[in-house]
């Protein structure tokens, strides 16, 4: 069989099965020949064997291009995304929320987060990265307020503006220890 291009499914879309059908477990990849519709079922290493970047890698890339997209557990099993601005403090990856916004809600009752850090022009390099996410609330969270500002924005104008702001937004900080890197090959 000729084979011209091939697309890399991924268990976590639900698109691919073994040979009997099922769903692969998280994390394995499965080459689907474009040709003939065919599945081989062939297990890959992560990436066609590169390996998955490092912890200070990602953080290093939040650090650069602080845009990513978040994603929780809903209440009924679903995923809920949301586009986030990242930054990065004391080795975890912050973000701010507000206390009333789905994300919160979801990582009160949740605690795991998964994210995509991409950079400005969307299509290029990209990382992913997922862990348990801690909910600082104000008033403890406001000097990690002032931090992660600093981090995605540089100094702001009038910090008793911005800590005002804070305050009436019911703002939070999302801090997630990355527990786990994936791969960034593009397929």
């Amino acid at each position: 069989m000729e084979v011209r291009s091939l697309v890399i499914c991924t268990a976590v879309l639900r698109v691919g099965g073994g040979a009997d059908g099922a769903a692969p477990p998280y994390g394995e990849r499965f080459v689907v020949p474009r040709a003939s519709g065919e599945r081989t079922g062939a297990r890959l290493r992560h990436g066609w064997g590169v390996a998955a970047p490092t912890v200070d890698e990602v953080l290093g890339f939040a650090r650069e291009h602080k845009l990513a997209v978040l994603a929780t557990h809903r209440g009924d099993g679903g995923v809920q995304m949301s586009p986030v601005m990242v930054g990065v403090d004391d080795g975890a990856l912050v973000i701010s929320s507000r206390e009333t916004a789905y994300k919160t809600h979801n990582l009160r009752r949740d605690p795991r987060g998964w994210v995509c850090l991409i950079t400005r022009g969307f299509f290029g390099e990209w990382h992913q990265a997922e862990g348990r996410v801690t909910i600082e609330s104000l008033p403890e969270a406001m000097d990690a307020l002032v931090r992660y500002y600093r981090a995605v924005s540089g100094e702001h104008p009038d910090w008793e503006d911005y800590r005002a702001a804070m305050l009436r937004e019911q703002r939070v900080i999302l801090r997630m220890a990355i527990e786990r890197v994936g791969p960034t090959r593009q397929g």
